[in-house]
């Protein structure tokens, strides 16, 4: 096996602290919504303010990390991608409270049909062959995985809106994707930039519809009631908002180098680990459907990576070839100023 170049190693680097960031993160997630069910929208607002503080923070120790400066223009500019995060983040708390985490990452495959979807809308070209086949393949380990079971309790079964919820959620997640490197040069192609601009707006966003939801008043009655452990929401709230800051950065990071479908794509590959350490650690049921869905989203998964890995091949490089796969990411990089080489653009 030949070894990987720099560019192979940095891309592998982001993936894997990305992946380590989402892991850590949603465990902590789904503990806390299970302690505080009725404090969804404030616990995400907790979380997105530490992320701003903690770049502030961190401003202050590296010049690698820039605070934008405040700018009518700049924010006017990002407002959908910063709408679509916030309403993407929201159902996908939502989501996570109401059903396991086994079910809740079986329901995250949805997502990378619905990217490349999206990516062939706002581009206008269509994907290889290849490239469907494989997001066939999570596709159908994604139906298999929602499929009713007769192997699962009443109490397993998720809702119909829950069922809303994590589509949902996919839905805004897969736009999410792609409206990240259209936002980019607002940010001076500083991600850290735009995750500033993309957390501090979602709080401001966010930050009515706490008060809406009547959260601050549930959080005062909680605390009131000496049954309810406030210190699983606080120290799940501090290590959700550091992780979420890394996770912010990781993942703008990872969309970056690489392009919003195999940004998916390791979002995927996560979601089945994910789903293997809910059943350990919250002891979800783990049926015949759930597992062959697991095994089926990962084959998808590894499937595109081998074709990735031939296509980026020095022998399959020479020459150079634009296909509807590669249009992807490099035709929306074109539409927005950002000019990559075709032949060495990684999906």
């Amino acid at each position: 096996m030949a070894p990987l170049d720099a560019n192979g190693l940095k891309v592998a680097g982001v993936v894997a602290f990305y992946m380590v960031s989402a892991l850590v993160m949603v465990f902590v997630n789904k503990a806390v919504l299970n302690n505080s069910p009725d404090l969804p929208l404030f616990f995400l607002l907790v979380q997105l303010l530490i992320a701003v503080i903690l770049l502030h923070i961190s401003a202050l120790f590296t010049k690698r990390i820039e605070i934008p400066t405040l700018d009518v223009k700049v924010a006017k500019s990002l407002v959908p991608v910063v709408s679509v995060n916030i309403i993407g983040l929201v159902f996908n708390t939502l989501c996570l409270r109401d059903v396991e985490a086994s079910f809740f990452q079986i329901a995250r495959g949805l997502v990378l049909p619905l990217t490349i979807a999206v990516s062939c809308a706002h581009t206008r070209t269509t994907p290889s062959q290849k490239v469907v086949g494989a997001a066939g393949i999570v596709t159908l380990g994604f139906m298999l995985g929602v499929a009713p079971s007769k192997d699962l309790p009443v109490s397993a079964i998720p809702s119909t809106l829950s069922l809303i919820y994590g589509v949902m959620s996919s839905v805004f997640i897969a736009i999410h994707a792609v409206l990240i490197k259209s936002s980019l040069p607002s940010c001076n192609n500083s991600t850290i930039q735009l995750a500033w601009w993309t957390n501090a707006g979602s709080a401001v966003i966010l930050l009515p519809f706490v008060f809406l939801h009547g959260e601050p008043w549930k959080l005062i009655d909680l605390y009131s009631n000496g049954a309810w452990d406030g210190r699983v929401f606080l120290y799940g709230s501090l290590v959700t908002g550091v992780f979420g800051f890394l996770l912010c950065v990781s993942g703008l990071l990872s969309i970056k180098v690489t392009s919003p479908v195999t940004h998916m794509f390791s979002s995927a590959a996560r979601s089945v680990l994910q789903t293997l350490i809910g059943v350990m650690a919250f002891k979800d049921i783990l049926t015949t459907n759930r597992a062959l869905s697991i095994g089926t989203i990962l084959c998808g998964t590894m499937f595109y990576t081998w074709l990735k890995s031939r296509e980026n091949s020095p022998a399959s490089q020479a020459p150079p070839r634009r296909n509807a796969d590669v249009e992807l990411g490099s035709t929306q990089e074109e539409r927005v100023g950002l000019k990559y080489d075709a032949s060495n653009e990684k999906h």
